[in-house]
């Protein structure tokens, strides 16, 4: 496909010189007379590139420039001028300018500014649909009040540089949160370096978070950039804070007292400018009363501390959740979407999350996978989940059925495999205490999918 380039010029031998480069390098020429008409064609058309003369009766270039900026952040802009000075140079630049031409134009020297100017457009358009596609992957999905209040404190603490500790049970989305914060900050462009304290064995932490140089230990063959020093002007991501030996601890401390690191096997400080979101799933106050955790580090990292809450604190999210996560996996399985009944997201909702949005996630996965209809019902959601066994010990899924009939035959599955299990899955001797033939026995236990090898 041809790339599209504008030429806002009102000098018409200037537009019909260019217009003869451009159509002899193959591209689509679109031409406009004043800056006014330009912006016009940028918003209609969409071009890829546009050269803009500075000079101009009516809107200059400058202010072309300052419009299609507003319109298109990333759509490369070429100034071109008769009577160029380093000033006029300069300002162009600052408003984004890509490059910036004398008259008269060298035929050569505007090919390769196009080609240039194209390359890095289609890079940064990659960019911003990468970054897009990563927003929606990870972004927090519920307008439930408990979600609002982290959601609130994230808008609040995100465009400063305070330092963030997340809290809250495993699988509830912290790291969703320490990214929603690099995302709205004004770091939102740099390095988002995550570190799973948890995940690297006690004696390579230091190495990784802080580097090292060749010879500073064994098998240290070469100089290595540790993770604060990678994230220099962006944001690492301390995620299991509270697995961190003492050790580390305070050397971490030194890096948000100090603002700077020390590689293992030197003696030089390289300064870091880093914001530090740091996140767990332990109870630090407990760690510090027992001696694991260093007071000082804690009021450190709790500048902003985020409570993020259990899935179990905000059932009503899970709809809206369950519609995400099924949009997320049939399109990056090419699967065809599926959709949840009514009683089946009643069910989920009085399930009992122990692993929280995770568990929500990868239970939705195996559903889409595990049902061969286009629709997931109740039967579904209790084969897989054992959703009655589950909702009996926390006692809260019967205030939240949505139907009568769902009720029922909820109630029903779980006192036949009360009662089966009570007679150890004696089918004749169940049939007998509960006052039902045995045939209607065996058409309840294939209705409700009951077998002692999933409910036993």
């Amino acid at each position: 496909m041809k790339a599209r380039i504008l030429v806002i010029d009102d000098d018409a031998d200037v537009r019909d010189s260019l217009k003869m480069i451009l159509e002899y390098e193959g591209y689509d020429c679109l031409l406009a007379p004043s800056g006014q008409e330009g912006i016009g064609r940028v918003e209609r058309e969409r071009p890829d590139l546009v050269f803009v003369d500075i000079k101009m009766p009516g809107m200059d270039g400058l202010e072309v420039v300052r419009r299609i900026k507003v319109l298109d952040g990333i759509l490369p802009v070429v100034i071109i001028s008769g009577h160029g000075t380093v000033s006029t140079a300069v300002e162009a630049t600052k408003l984004g300018a890509f490059d910036f031409l004398e008259k008269p134009l060298a035929s050569e020297r505007v090919v390769v500014t196009i080609r240039n100017a194209l390359d890095r457009h289609r890079l940064e358009d990659e960019n911003r649909s990468l970054r897009s596609a990563a927003t929606v992957h990870d972004k927090m999905v519920g307008e439930s009040k408990a979600l609002g209040l982290v959601t609130d404190t994230i808008r609040r603490v995100a465009p400063t540089n305070a330092t963030v500790l997340v809290l809250g049970e495993s699988g509830v989305g912290k790291e969703l949160v320490a990214r929603a914060i690099h995302r709205s900050s004004l770091r939102k462009n740099e390095q988002f370096v995550q570190v799973n304290c948890a995940a690297i064995p006690e004696d390579l932490i230091e190495s990784e978070l802080f580097g090292h140089e060749r010879g500073a230990f064994t098998g240290a063959t070469g100089k290595q950039i540790g993770k604060f020093q990678q994230a220099d002007r962006g944001t690492i991501f301390l995620d299991e804070v509270g697995d961190m030996s003492l050790r580390t601890q305070s050397k971490v401390l030194r890096v948000l007292q100090e603002g700077e690191v020390e590689r293992l096997g030197s003696t030089r400080m390289i300064k870091v400018d880093v914001r530090v979101v740091a996140a767990t799933n332990k109870r630090l106050k407990e760690e510090m009363d027992n001696g694991r955790f260093r007071d000082d580090l804690y009021f450190r990292l709790s500048v902003i501390p985020i409570n993020v809450p259990p899935l179990r604190d905000h059932p009503e999210d899970i709809p809206a959740m369950v519609c995400h996560f099924t949009k997320q996996f049939s399109h990056k399985n090419n699967f065809r979407s599926k959709t949840f009944s009514d009683v089946a997201i009643e069910l989920m909702k009085g399930y009992s999350w122990k692993g929280n949005a995770r568990e929500l996630r990868n239970m939705v996965e195996r559903l889409i996978i595990m049902t061969p209809s286009d629709t997931i019902g109740e039967r579904d959601v209790v084969a897989i989940l054992h959703v009655n066994d589950k909702v009996s010990e926390t006692g809260n899924y019967h205030g939240r059925v949505g139907t009568l009939r769902g009720f029922k035959e909820t109630s029903e599955r779980q006192f036949l495999v009360e009662m089966l299990k009570k007679h150890e899955w004696n089918i004749a001797k169940t049939a007998e205490v509960i006052a039902t033939p045995r045939s209607n026995l065996y058409k309840k236990l294939e209705q409700y999918k009951i077998t002692e090898e999933v409910d036993g």
